[in-house]
């Protein structure tokens, strides 16, 4: 085989691949993406120390309890749906690579070999051996910029899933602690309906040794029967609650249903007195849901060039280089070589082309809304923790002050039955009086640690990123 006869082959290649540059640097139509204006507030409705936000210390410095911080980490690594958004942004990064390489030459190569035997008049034959190798080139000059906005929102577009996967990872790590805590509290709150339940099966023994005397009326028998019974269907309540709150737990670290290892109890859970949360400008710029808006609304921006783009014609580039030898003896290697180019456009459509247009425009301006709705979404939510956490804490100590009282009250109130000074009525009424505020008591403490969570949740911040996202945008350019 000749094999200078590929040259003119690999010539047709590399003119075509002289031709990017022209591609590259043709017009891209359609807006370039502006971050909208948006109005930012200097400072929060409700009062918050000075101070570097709260959200810039990473979770595993917030939360004392190291059970709590060992099952956070067991969420990150394990969680189904953490690793769905992983996955979303290995689709997306292949999609950005898909998309991307249109801007190149697109080089196809076949080969072939024919064996054939004729015969002559005298009976004899004739053998033909024949190959061909040759390349084939295609390249679309992005003359009006569709493909380098195709690639723009492609680009956008992995950077939101990005955003997307912070997004989950806060959430998963908020809703392992709220449940945490919450079921803590269900612990807490089910010992003291057991430690209830233990008093109130004694007073019943002692009013029924009594009704049985002849000291006291059926009445009080009765009264004391369903206090008992309440609090007993307030232990399987609570123990119902218990186990739901340790399945769903169990789910978000991957887990089958099953008991969960406990840390610090309620009261022992340290988190910071003070809250400071920075300024508002800055959660803007850390809440991963407004950033992903951003983004989409960005790769979308992008595609009104591609539809514009759209309306005018596409030039394409084809190439066509080989070698063809005949092997046979004496036979002859020829080469072959073609260039062409073919402009295509649209030239009446109904306005098909203009319509996609206005379609694009349409959902850009739904994706502005949305992202403006995200941003304000954002700060209620802060305003809405910042506040939880405030009154909470005060409405826990007020609580605390009312378990003492309904404690003496309902001693005393005992101690006067016994002595004939009152109704078992009077008991009765200070007793659930009792019960109810230390139950409460337990629920607003947890209430309390849970608002400091959901408020370093609303803030956006202290989430650290597996490695592998660090580099998930490098290597994709925009243009």
């Amino acid at each position: 085989m000749n094999v200078s006869a590929l040259r003119p082959a690999r010539a047709s290649i590399l003119g075509a691949s002289l031709l990017l540059p022209l591609a590259t640097g043709g017009c891209k139509l359609g807006p370039d993406y502006v971050p909208p204006p948006v109005p930012v507030h200097e400072t929060y409705r409700e009062p918050v120390p000075p101070g570097e936000s709260l959200a810039n210390l990473p979770w595993w410095e917030l939360f004392g309890d190291p059970v709590l911080r060992d099952l956070v980490q067991e969420a990150l690594e394990q969680n189904r749906d953490l690793q769905v958004a992983l996955a979303r942004i290995a689709e997306a990064r292949a999609q950005a690579g898909f998309t991307k390489a249109d801007l190149y030459p697109r080089v196809n190569i076949g080969a072939g070999a024919d064996l054939s035997e004729s015969w002559t008049s005298d009976g004899s034959s004739v053998p033909t051996r024949n190959v061909f190798l040759a390349a084939d080139v295609f390249f679309e000059v992005d003359l009006w910029g569709k493909l380098r906005r195709s690639n723009e929102a492609a680009f956008q577009e992995l950077l939101a899933t990005e955003e997307a996967y912070r997004s989950v990872t806060i959430t998963l790590v908020a809703d392992v602690a709220s449940l945490y805590l919450q079921l803590r509290d269900l612990d807490n709150r089910l010992r003291i309906s057991e430690r209830t339940l233990d008093a109130r099966q004694e007073a019943l023994e002692i009013i029924r040794v009594r009704f049985e005397a002849g000291v006291v009326p059926e009445v009080d028998l009765n009264q004391a029967e369903i206090q008992a019974y309440e609090a007993e269907a307030s232990v399987e309540s609570f123990r119902r609650l218990r186990t739901q709150t340790e399945n769903a737990i169990s789910v978000l670290l991957g887990r089958a249903p099953e008991s969960i290892e406990r840390g610090l109890a309620l009261a022992e859970q340290e988190l910071p007195p003070e809250i400071p949360v920075g300024l508002p400008s800055e959660l803007l710029q850390r809440r991963p849901d407004v950033l992903q808006a951003e983004r989409q609304l960005a790769a979308q921006t992008a595609r009104i060039g591609v539809a514009e783009a759209l309306k005018f014609p596409s030039l394409t580039l084809t190439g066509t280089g080989g070698v063809s030898d005949d092997l046979t003896d004496g036979g002859l290697t020829t080469g072959i070589l073609g260039l062409g180019a073919q402009l295509f456009g649209p030239l009446f459509n109904a306005g098909k082309n203009q319509r996609r247009v206005e379609i694009e425009q349409a959902r850009t301006e739904q994706l502005l809304y949305t992202y403006e709705q995200s941003i304000l979404t954002a700060f209620r939510e802060v305003e809405d923790a910042i506040v939880a956490t405030n009154t909470y804490r005060d409405e826990y100590e007020a609580r605390q002050r009312q378990v003492e009282s309904a404690t003496s009250a309902a001693e005393l109130s005992w101690v006067r039955y016994e002595g004939g000074l009152t109704s078992y009525l009077e008991v009765l009424d200070l007793q659930r009086s009792q019960f109810s505020a230390e139950l409460a008591a337990s629920q607003t403490l947890q209430l309390h640690l849970s608002s400091i969570v959901q408020l370093y949740k609303a803030l956006g911040g202290g989430w650290t990123v597996p490695e592998q996202l660090a580099s998930a945008g490098t290597g994709n350019d925009a243009d």
